[in-house]
């Protein structure tokens, strides 16, 4: 077992976690809440609450949008690598589009006249990181032995999340500034000179999340190396093939399709409410930014802590009884958030400025930071019981179009949800129907995997 290869890969999960943590859930994602309320405002919302949903609803089409064009490429990039044999070429070039499309960010002003732009550059981020990690995700089994899959993918995405952590740590300590005194978490004016006026330390965000992709992917790209053979040329005929012969193997195959169908559901739901969980603090708790960001950390910090503890149990006990304790505990989640507001607590009044809604809502997010990250880690270790090294990247990609064929799906139903109703929290009832099913499907997913033979 190499130890520094593994280090290695362990580096892509810590370069990479800003993009969930400061974008998709806390930082970024929070900033444009607020810009896109005041823009619907200006242009005519009834209130402030119809503003909120329509911007949770703008948030939502366009991660589906991205949902959609990973879902459709993601199985064919999987095999194109898998018959050429190489997967490192597409990292640097999926990198490069994580690293254009975090950098953009910063063209979101206050006034949201670049709105529409800043989304398209986030989803070109977007697809760029979910492409970069099916094919690193695909080095795992080359790293070690079966009986060691449990713990690499619990440590590697514990130190992710510390990752995150740190880099949030960053951004609210030097740079994010308060939307009423224009501080940093410190109490000082934002770094490097940034006008906080224009929310430039806020919008710094985005040229940070790229900065510390850049940086820390170096240790990646010098320790791990394609396997030996790597290099043939692509031969689009076989790579057609080979797919379309895997996707047929699924008829034969009960567990290997109800775990790609029950993960679907699963990652689906979960990967929604890490998008929609900082729209939600800030337009329904009404928590600025930098109150987010705290959120973030304590957050974060659970899950790097469960996610290496879900690590040692998976290896002790496989992956399905960690992925089945995660899903309950997200479902009682969703039951909170679509139960609790301001003023109430599913149905029953709170007085005046209560803090209730406030301490729920953190215990809400220590669950979901630990329950998300334990679960994605034991998806993953799944994921390799049910395929060779050999194909790993076409497996993966199926995984990932497993993941992202409805992933379009959870936001753009919290969209209709929400439109609909006029409620951000009746807008997050989908969800729980989608981690019911995923558990009813893994009653047929066997514990031990299946291989392709």
């Amino acid at each position: 077992m190499n130890r520094r290869r593994i280090w290695g890969w362990w580096f892509f999960d810590w370069a990479s976690q800003p993009y969930h943590t400061l974008l998709l859930t806390f930082i970024f994602s929070i900033y444009f809440a607020e810009v896109a309320q005041h823009r619907f405002a200006m242009l005519g919302a009834a209130d402030a609450v119809h503003a909120g949903a329509q911007a949770q609803a703008t948030w939502g089409y366009a991660l589906s949008l991205s949902g959609v064009v990973i879902a459709v490429l993601a199985p064919v990039l999987g095999a194109v690598a898998d018959t050429t044999g190489r997967r490192m070429p597409w990292i640097w070039l999926f990198s490069a589009l994580y690293v254009v499309g975090s950098a953009g960010l910063w063209f979101l002003t206050p006034d949201g006249s670049a709105l529409m732009q800043t989304l398209v550059l986030f989803g070109i981020g977007l697809i760029g990181l979910e492409f970069a990690t099916i094919f690193t995700n695909a080095l795992m089994p080359t790293l070690a032995g079966r009986d060691e899959m449990g713990r690499i993918s619990g440590s590697g995405f514990a130190f992710g999340y510390l990752g995150g952590v740190m880099a949030l740590v960053a951004m609210l300590a030097l740079f994010a500034e308060s939307r009423t005194t224009g501080l940093t978490l410190l109490g000082n004016p934002p770094a490097l000179g940034l006008d906080a006026a224009a929310r430039e330390g806020t919008r710094f965000v985005g040229p940070f999340t790229a900065i510390w992709y850049v940086v820390f992917m170096i240790p990646f790209f010098l320790w791990v190396r394609e396997p030996r053979g790597a290099g043939r040329p692509l031969e689009p005929g076989r790579v057609a093939g080979e797919l379309w012969r895997m996707i047929r193997s699924l008829r034969h195959r009960r567990s290997l399709a109800a775990w790609l169908v029950s993960s679907m559901l699963s990652r689906d739901a979960l990967n929604a409410l890490y998008a929609f969980g900082g729209i939600y603090a800030a337009t329904v708790l009404g928590w600025p930014v930098i109150w987010s960001g705290v959120f973030g950390v304590v957050s974060a910090l659970a899950a790097a802590v469960i996610s290496w503890l879900g690590g040692r149990a998976d290896r002790r006990w496989g992956p399905k009884p960690v992925i089945v304790t995660c899903t309950v505990v997200l479902i009682l989640v969703c039951l909170v958030i679509v139960g609790m507001s301001r003023q109430s607590f599913f149905g029953l009044p709170l007085a005046a400025g209560s803090r209730l809604p406030d301490a729920l809502f953190l215990g809400c997010g220590v669950a979901i930071g630990g329950a998300g990250g334990a679960l994605q880690s034991a998806c993953r270790t799944m994921m390799v019981r049910h395929t060779t090294a050999a194909r790993a990247t076409e497996a993966f990609g199926l995984y990932a179009l497993s993941g992202k064929a409805t992933a379009f799906l959870s936001p753009f139903l919290i969209a209709v949800a929400t439109d609909l109703s006029g409620n951000q929290r009746i807008g997050i009832s989908p969800l729980i129907v989608m981690f019911l099913l995923s558990l009813a499907l893994l009653s047929w997913v066997n514990p031990e995997g299946e291989p392709e033979q």
